[in-house]
């Protein structure tokens, strides 16, 4: 018997339960989720020793000359699958991947997150992420015809995608991710389920989990659900709002001062982090925006931001600080408003806690808030923002000139990223139908 808790207790659950496979769960370069089936006979020595597998079948991972990998069960994310049969049950973990020779794979985004994270625990904080993730609901996966033509917060019969919401939250609870709120987005169809708050880690394992959940309800009701940022032209995109704080040793909220002279309760330490999420924004944006689709959201005159500002309150602003309950410490926290619900969460939430430490480190002093809505474009000229990238060409150069992001991704991994992003803005550009590449590549894969 395995000597490890956690492990004994995945062991006597899969036998207690009747679990018959657990699926290793883990991700390719973009955020994909990956997996194959385990019997329960190999799980002992899959906790020991890993699971081999070829990482030159996945996405951004080895060459074939190098393509020996091993996946490391975390026992802490078991979970049966509720969406599966309970008799010959069927049960998930998500792996770190190693080498042959039990190292790290630096290609491997969750361990990525996972020295981020120990970088700001040295430093003494432990960082807290509560995302909203928005996507829609169609009638099928050939096109975009929608289910309703509701907007927000319609409680209605507009609104026939309730009981996909309510069995969506009813499955995510089960496999332990407690769920804040849910509702219909602006969008006709489209929906937003809110992750109550956890520590990074557990949170990026918990959106993979939530992008699945959604797909796999979805599918059960017959429909289909995208995440694709801007899957219509004439309706909002999808946008990923991260909601983020820090915490000290002691359990304190360091962002938080109530004796703030600006008046929005933010201590020197938040102000720093601010500047540092601002500073680097251009560069983070190709990993937090990584399709060609995703700039089709990021446009001026939409509902998603562009100039790189700050301001309380304003949904117009990159970042936002949220103004629900002033003068509360338990509510006081930054959200950045520009990912997308697409991207590879592991490398994201990574890179916007990297960004923040770096601000805080270096004492970066924060802007100006801003004040006007950026949303219409005639509001910003004056102001002299820069903007975030374009399009994915352009967040790719300006990512390669990144000494920050140099630092924080493995090289081998940051090639195969920017040379994958390039490939995918080739591929697009040479296609026949441009408009059928992007419903099967994005559409149908997102």
């Amino acid at each position: 018997m395995v000597a490890n808790p956690e492990q004994d207790f995945v062991l006597k659950t899969v036998e207690s339960r009747d679990v018959h496979f657990v699926r290793f769960w883990f991700t390719d370069v973009l955020g994909n989720m990956k997996s194959f089936a385990v019997v329960p006979g190999e799980l002992e020595s899959a906790f020991e020793e890993g699971m081999g597998f070829d990482a030159s079948c996945i996405e951004g991972f080895s060459a074939a000359q190098e393509s020996d990998m091993l996946a490391f069960p975390d026992p802490s994310t078991f979970e049966i699958l509720p969406w599966r049969p309970q008799a010959n049950a069927v049960a998930r973990m998500i792996c770190d991947i190693r080498t042959p020779e039990g190292e790290p794979y630096a290609g491997d985004s969750r361990h990525v997150l996972e020295r981020v994270v120990r970088r700001a625990a040295e430093d003494g904080y432990s960082f807290i992420v509560g995302p909203e993730l928005e996507y829609f609901y169609f009638k099928d996966a050939e096109g975009t015809d929608v289910l309703d033509h509701g907007s927000y917060f319609d409680l209605t019969s507009l609104d026939s995608a309730s009981d996909l919401r309510r069995d969506t939250v009813l499955t995510l609870e089960k496999m332990g991710i407690p769920v804040e709120y849910s509702h219909h987005e602006k969008g006709p169809s489209q929906h937003e389920i809110d992750l109550r708050y956890a520590d990074a880690l557990s949170m990026a394992d918990a959106v993979m989990t939530y992008k699945q959940v959604v797909k796999e309800i979805a599918m059960k009701h017959g429909v289909y659900a995208s995440f694709m940022p801007k899957p219509m032209a004439d309706a909002p995109g999808n946008g990923m709002h991260v909601h983020q704080s820090l915490m000290d040793r002691s359990g304190n909220n360091v962002f938080f001062d109530p004796d703030d002279p600006s008046g929005y309760n933010l201590s020197a330490t938040a102000k720093s982090y601010i500047a540092g999420l601002l500073k680097y924004a251009p560069e983070y944006t190709l990993v937090t925006n990584q399709y060609v689709n995703s700039y089709k959201r990021l446009q001026p005159g939409g509902e998603a931001p562009t100039c790189i500002s700050w301001g309380a309150r304003n949904r117009s602003t990159l970042v936002r600080i949220p103004g629900y309950r002033p003068n509360s410490e338990s509510a006081c926290r930054v959200e950045l408003r520009s990912p997308d619900p697409a991207c590879n969460p592991y490398l994201a939430i990574g890179l916007v806690l990297a960004a923040g430490l770096d601000g805080i480190e270096n004492r970066m002093q924060l802007s100006a808030p801003v004040n006007r809505n950026l949303f219409i474009p005639a509001e910003a000229v004056g102001l002299g923002l820069e903007t975030l990238p374009a399009s994915l060409e352009e967040a790719v150069e300006v990512a390669k000139g990144s000494e920050f992001l140099h630092k924080f991704l493995p090289d081998e991994l940051s090639r195969r990223y920017y040379a994958e992003a390039l490939r995918r803005c080739e591929a697009l550009k040479n296609a026949a139908d441009p408009i059928e590449y992007e419903r099967v590549h994005y559409f149908n894969a997102i």
